[in-house]
């Protein structure tokens, strides 16, 4: 990659991974980004390090998530073009990600999708996001509404709480043999399971995780084994994803999640979080940390607060939350 502080050459090469590869891009956008934004150039600071010193992937050093909570995350100087904001409960403060272009979002998140399912024209794709869809500036929303665009497929859309009407539409879509995608809030899934068996053999369904406050939690795998039951399907996918990314990682089941092209994951230490693991000769817990090179006009590089497993070929699981204060980074930056 050429001028490493020219973003108009990060951005040409974001996506074409002949030029250059994941880790000289994400080492190219931290160089960027530690100089022109302000709250992560404090953040490097603050640690005592130099912004010219990684030389590998796990020698950055990660933003603690919170910071989408009480700051404005901006590499440069502009005004968004959208404003994605967490879910939460009254009193919770939420995330909020401002997003300088539309477009590469939907450039991102496509190319991941594509990468898995194909091309988008060919599915019928249904959102079951009840709780998403009342709320503004949900990024799975928008994320939803541009695959429904992008089918060809009349009947792709969205349903809130009429579970007959979804029911009748997927037996049609099942007598057809039209490739679906039903991806669902997980609560919502469940709704709809308890009220209607199907035997799906042309519909994915996919969980987006969380009950949102709606329902008693369950694992993973609980929640699984109820949908494949009451839906008749062999697996269920998940999506992972979080307003602080505009990339995303699915698995195709038993909950092991892929990283789309612009995203990877990496795992820190969960009794030092400014420690990375640095090697994975075999599945290791800790705690996640995603490089995601698509948020190039805000952070590429956000500790989360997810447990998780690394496998080697660099597929991970989602094993749980940590606690809070366990980020001691957030300590950091107060203001």
């Amino acid at each position: 990659m050429n001028n490493l502080g020219d973003h108009t050459a990060l951005l040409a090469e974001l996506f074409d991974f002949n030029k250059s590869g994941f880790e000289e891009k994400a080492l190219a956008i931290f160089r960027f980004q530690a100089a022109h934004n302000p709250v992560y150039r404090q953040y490097i600071d603050l640690l005592g390090l130099k912004a010219d010193f990684p030389g590998s992937l796990q020698e950055i050093p990660f933003m603690p998530i919170s910071f989408f909570k009480t700051h404005s995350l901006i590499t440069g100087d502009w005004e968004p073009e959208l404003v994605f904001e967490s879910s939460g409960t009254t009193g919770m403060v939420n995330s909020r990600h401002l997003v300088k272009d539309a477009s590469l979002y939907r450039k991102s998140f496509m190319a991941g999708f594509r990468k898995f399912y194909g091309d988008p024209r060919e599915w019928c794709v249904i959102g079951l996001l009840p709780s998403y869809l009342e709320r503004k500036n949900s990024s799975l929303v928008y994320m939803v509404d541009e695959l429904v665009r992008q089918s060809l497929v009349t009947e792709s859309g969205f349903y809130l709480y009429d579970h007959r009407a979804l029911y009748e539409k997927l037996l049609e879509l099942e007598q057809r043999g039209q490739k679906t995608l039903l991806i669902g809030v997980t609560f919502a899934l469940l709704d709809f399971a308890e009220r209607f068996t199907m035997d799906l053999r042309h519909t994915i369904v996919m969980e987006t995780g969380g009950m949102k406050g709606r329902r008693e939690e369950l694992t993973r795998q609980q929640v699984h084994d109820i949908l494949c039951h009451a839906l008749g399907v062999e697996h269920i996918h998940s999506e992972y994803g979080m307003t602080e990314l505009l990339s995303q990682a699915y698995s195709p089941g038993d909950g092991i999640f892929h990283c789309g092209p612009t995203m990877r994951v990496l795992l820190r230490h969960d009794d030092d979080p400014l420690s990375i693991i640095q090697r994975v000769e075999h599945p290791v817990r800790g705690v996640i940390n995603v490089v995601d090179l698509a948020n190039i006009w805000s952070c590429s590089f956000v500790a989360t607060e997810d447990a998780g497993i690394l496998h080697p070929n660099g597929s991970f699981e989602v094993i749980g939350r940590v606690d809070h204060s366990d980020i001691r980074g957030c300590s950091l930056m107060v203001v």
